[in-house]
């Protein structure tokens, strides 16, 4: 059985009742909320561990209600929007969005979210139960000695590509977006950080990729930014 307690935030009940009826059939457990105020009770009430969230509710915008949920919660936001804009998405991530699902949507690729933010979440409580070393396929980090290894071969990192490795590492299966990423890094968003971003992120890719050109462990997502792809 999947334990996870999912919130549906969605005011369009064909849509809503299509998510709740696949969750239902995954073992998934669930609550419905058609309204932003509607979510913030539920969500207060019954502390889920995930919540799905439409932008485009009646009574306020997704992004509010995502800054909302922040001021108290961490629970794992996958907004599933019919706004398609990279400007759209960008938003909602640097709002505490963790993923962005476009509409139509196909369950399939509903349900491979939700496993992903489900091993991320097992991963979060494998790091507060005093874990030390992170692992996904061939790539092991070792926090502690401040070190990352490649099929067992000690990678040499610069220390912001050991930082931007951590970084997404602590948030595996989440798009970080160029502003987020700049910030942790770098302590800001400013546009020659962003382009600094990229060249870091490409001679992080070529130490870290067998084929940088198919990548493997780190995905990028164009105009948004990047995710660290669960391996295996």
């Amino acid at each position: 059985m999947n334990k996870l307690l999912i919130l549906v935030v969605e005011d369009d009940k064909p849509v809503r009742n299509l998510i709740c009826t696949t969750l239902k059939a995954h073992d998934y457990r669930y609550v419905e909320a058609p309204t932003g105020e509607a979510a913030i009770m539920e969500a207060t009430s019954h502390n889920p561990e995930v919540i799905l969230l439409d932008l485009g509710l009646p009574d306020m915008d997704g992004v509010e209600l995502i800054h909302k949920i922040r001021a108290w919660s961490m629970a794992p936001i996958i907004v599933i929007s019919a706004r398609s804009e990279d400007s759209d998405k960008i938003q909602a991530l640097d709002a505490g969005a963790d993923d962005y699902l476009t509409k139509p949507f196909s369950v399939e690729e509903l349900l491979a979210r939700l496993r992903v933010t489900q091993r991320r979440l097992s991963m979060m409580e494998g790091e507060r139960l005093g874990e030390t070393a992170f692992v996904n396929g061939d790539l092991r980090i070792d926090y502690a000695a401040r070190c990352a290894y490649m099929k067992g071969e000690e990678m040499h990192l610069t220390p912001i590509e050991y930082k931007l490795l951590c970084l997404l590492a602590q948030n595996t299966g989440k798009v970080l977006t160029h502003t987020f990423i700049t910030q942790k890094v770098w302590g800001n968003g400013w546009e020659n950080d962003i382009a600094s971003l990229r060249v870091f992120m490409a001679t992080l890719r070529k130490k870290l990729e067998s084929a940088p050109d198919s990548p493997q462990f780190i995905q990028t997502h164009i105009g948004v930014g990047y995710r660290m792809i669960k391996v295996g």
